[in-house]
Order: structure tokens, then C-alpha cells, then sequence
């Protein structure tokens, strides 16, 4: 997703999965607590439906119209957090993890023995 973009301009796009179907509008852009940058799209799937929620970072911003990397069943499918709440660490575990996307911690360094301590010299 292109970062310089302002998420309040987001709203109202029109979205559309990966084969092009319009999956229906931008209605919410959640930022990221530490970075704040716009992490996911709150997008309304239609009249009477609710909003569905898709990651940003690989979606794009294409001719003013937001394109998913996703199928629409999928898209649809998702968790239902409501919006206008603030998501949740754990919801947004179990977001990526409806996705598909890679959310897992780095891994603990090795357990080494780093040598001695400094002025802890050895006869």
C-alpha cells in the first residue's frame, strides 16, 4: 500500500477483489498504534450487510479505486469486529490469520554463551 497516502482519502473508494468484482466501499481506515500508518479497511459490503475488514499492506490504490489481492468469498468471510471500535491486538491476529498472512514473532535469539564478562579475567 502506498504510504503517503491520506486514510481519510480512502474513504468512500469503491473496492474490488482480485478478479476485478466490486466487493463495495471503504466506509473506515484503522491506522497502526505504533506506526500510524494505515493498516486496515474497514469496507461495506452492501446496503443492509456489514463491514468487512481487509489488510492494507498488500492491497493497492489503483486510478482512485482500492484493489484487494483477495477473492471476495474470502473477503466477506472475514471475522466481524463492528466498526468504530479499536481493534484488538488478538482481533487483529485472528484478521491476518483469515488471510493467510505471515504473523509470526521473530524467533528468540539462540541461547549462546557469549564469552567472558569483561574483567572477569582467567589465570
Amino acid at each position: 500500500m502506498q504510504t503517503d497516502i491520506d486514510p481519510r482519502n480512502l474513504i468512500g473508494r469503491k473496492a474490488f477483489d482480485r478478479s476485478g468484482a466490486k466487493i463495495g466501499t471503504v466506509d473506515e481506515v484503522y491506522l497502526d498504534d505504533a506506526t500510524g500508518i494505515p493498516e486496515w479497511a474497514a469496507i461495506r459490503t452492501g446496503l443492509f450487510s456489514r463491514d468487512a475488514f481487509v489488510p492494507l499492506e498488500p492491497s493497492e490504490l489503483v486510478e482512485g479505486t482500492l484493489h484487494v489481492p483477495f477473492d471476495r468469498a474470502l473477503i466477506k468471510d472475514a471475522p466481524d469486529f463492528g466498526v468504530g471500535r479499536h481493534l484488538s491486538p488478538e482481533q487483529e491476529l485472528q484478521l491476518y490469520h483469515h488471510y493467510g498472512l505471515d504473523t509470526a514473532l521473530p524467533p528468540p535469539l539462540p541461547d549462546r554463551d557469549f564469552g567472558k564478562l569483561a574483567g572477569s579475567e582467567e589465570s
